[in-house]
């Protein structure tokens, strides 16, 4: 019985003195499963090190056949299902007035957008899938013309000299399918400028100017438009 507790103790005495894997340790292990051995699409079974392929094959190392990484597989479906016109919004407050643009931005993705994608001359509700909204809780004054506070559906008509922006009253719609323009509330053409670099995704912005004072941008590809408004 007494060898027994001896015995023990030196077990948990032994026990106590292990410690657990220093950080650097960790993260040495863990940088060295970013190499091509772990990442690429085919790997060896052994890891051998820089073995991986994006092909079937063999290992040049032990020569043991490349078999297929889940893990690669997965990343690429992953890759596959991301939202390529994801649901964003801009929002801000111009004194006592809050707006609200509530939109999907769909990405160039190699394409030509203006005058390709999208036909000049054509309407557009200015982004993907469900037609752009803008909602104001103040009268606005565009271009010198009222735009009462309410909810409105947001479109444009690109052209290569001058966009036609429109704020429509049927608001909940898919795309422009059910845009009318006898709808339409308010219409106004601003000037598209030339961007230095591509804008993948659509993007709105509403930047203050004064405590009654803004502007609405709108972004994408090449091709920037701009225009001011007031606060009632």
């Amino acid at each position: 019985m007494k060898n027994s507790i001896i015995i023990l103790s030196l077990f948990l005495l032994a026990s106590c003195k292990e410690t657990p894997k220093k950080e650097t340790e960790v993260k040495t292990e863990m940088t060295a499963k970013q190499g091509k051995e772990y990442t690429s699409a085919y790997v060896c079974p052994m890891h051998c090190t820089g073995s991986g392929s994006d092909v079937e094959g063999s290992c040049n190392t032990c020569g043991m056949t490349l078999v297929k990484n889940e893990a690669f597989t997965l990343k690429v479906i992953a890759t596959e299902k991301k939202i390529l016109s994801p649901h964003t919004s801009a929002m801000a407050m111009i004194g006592d007035a809050h707006l609200h643009i509530d939109y999907s931005s769909p990405g160039v993705r190699d394409r030509i957008i203006f005058g390709g994608l999208l036909p000049y001359n054509a309407v557009w509700q200015a982004g993907a899938h469900q037609a752009t909204w803008i909602e104001t809780n103040k009268n606005l004054t565009f271009a010198g013309k009222l735009l009462k506070a309410g909810k409105y559906g947001f479109f444009v008509i690109p052209n290569k000299e001058a966009w036609t922006v429109i704020f429509n009253s049927n608001w909940d719609q898919h795309g422009k399918d059910e845009y009318m323009e006898n709808e339409d509330v308010l219409r106004f053409n601003v000037s598209p400028k030339i961007l230095e670099n591509i804008q993948e995704h659509l993007e709105y912005k509403i930047t203050k100017t004064s405590s009654s004072q803004g502007t609405i941008s709108l972004s994408w590809e090449k091709q920037i438009i701009e225009f001011s408004f007031e606060v009632n």
